[in-house]
């Protein structure tokens, strides 16, 4: 009975944060913004989160959920590259050193913020 309860809430939280996603697109498109819905919708659940207007386990199971499964939400995107043989037979070779760079780049730069930030929770733990 807990593992149905446990996984109605994640449903409607994904639900929540689906429909969340759908208005913010909607708002970035009614006001010309330059940046994806997204990545709006993205700083505002920031911003709600931070300022405590929403709680933290009103959005959790869904949202480690939606983590856990997004590999599968690449697949299609991955088939896709499948259409674009005579580009790759181009230019294949820059866009995997391209792929291959900015993925050192993203690794490396997330390591230094992990540990800038777990230094200074260290920090503030001391004090």
């Amino acid at each position: 009975m807990q593992l149905l309860k446990t996984s109605l809430i994640a449903t409607l939280q994904v639900l929540a944060l689906f429909v969340f996603a759908k208005w913010m697109n909607m708002l970035a498109a009614f006001l010309h913004l330059r940046i994806p819905g997204t990545i709006l919708g993205i700083l505002v659940i920031f911003l709600l989160l931070h300022f405590n207007i929403i709680k933290l386990k009103w959005i959790e199971l869904g949202a480690i959920w939606l983590l856990g499964e997004l590999l599968l939400f690449f697949i299609p995107s991955a088939v896709g590259v499948i259409d674009y043989g005579t580009l790759l037979s181009q230019s294949g070779t820059s866009i995997v050193l391209v792929v291959l760079l900015s993925t050192f780049v993203v690794m490396l730069s997330t390591g230094v913020m992990t540990q800038m930030i777990a230094k200074r929770k260290e920090r503030k733990k001391q004090c």
